[in-house]
C-alpha cells in the first residue's frame, strides 16, 4: 500500500469514527445529566482536534508537493545516490555521507528554499522523519516568504 493510499484510508476512518463519535455526543447531551453533558460536549471537541491535524497534514502534503515540482521543473531535485543492500534498504553510511553534504549546503546559503527541501529528503532517507519534517516546514516557509535564494 502506498503512503498516499494509506492517508486516504485513514482519513476516511477518523471521518468515520469522528461521525460515530458526533452522534454519540448528541445522544450523551439529550440525557439532560450533567456527566452525560460533559462528556457530550468532549465528544464535539475530541473529532474537531482529529479534523484539524487532518487538515494540517493535507496542507503539508500539498506544500510539500508543490516545491517538488517547481523543483523538479527547475531540474534541482536530489538525485537518488544512495547505495542499498540487496534487499532494498537503503545504506545508513550513504544516507549519513549524503545527510552531512545537504546539511553543509543548507548552513551555506540558510535562505534558500532548494538547500532546506533536500535537506529534508536527506532526513528522512537517514530515516530521521521528525527533523526531516521540520526542514520541509522551514523549506515552504521560506519558498512562501518569497527569501531571495540562489539557483543550484
Amino acid at each position: 500500500m502506498t503512503s498516499r493510499t494509506g492517508f486516504f484510508v485513514l482519513a476516511g476512518v477518523l471521518l468515520l469514527v469522528s461521525l460515530i463519535c458526533i452522534g454519540e455526543g448528541v445522544q450523551l447531551v439529550a440525557t439532560g445529566k450533567p456527566l452525560g453533558v460533559g462528556i457530550g460536549a468532549c465528544a464535539f471537541v475530541i473529532p474537531m482536534i482529529g479534523v484539524w491535524f487532518l487538515a494540517q497534514t493535507v496542507r503539508f502534503g500539498r506544500a510539500s508537493e508543490r516545491l517538488a515540482r517547481e523543483l523538479e521543473a527547475e531540474g534541482g531535485l536530489p538525485v537518488d545516490e544512495l547505495k542499498r543492500s540487496s534487499g532494498g534498504r537503503i545504506d545508513r553510511a550513504s544516507a549519513d555521507a549524503v545527510f552531512t553534504r545537504r546539511k553543509a549546503e543548507a548552513e551555506a546559503a540558510p535562505a534558500d528554499w532548494r538547500n532546506f527541501f533536500r535537506l529534508a529528503v536527506a532526513y528522512a532517507d537517514a530515516g530521521d522523519v521528525p527533523r526531516a519534517r521540520k526542514a520541509m516546514q522551514h523549506a515552504i516557509k521560506l519558498h512562501d516568504a518569497g527569501a531571495p535564494a540562489a539557483r543550484p
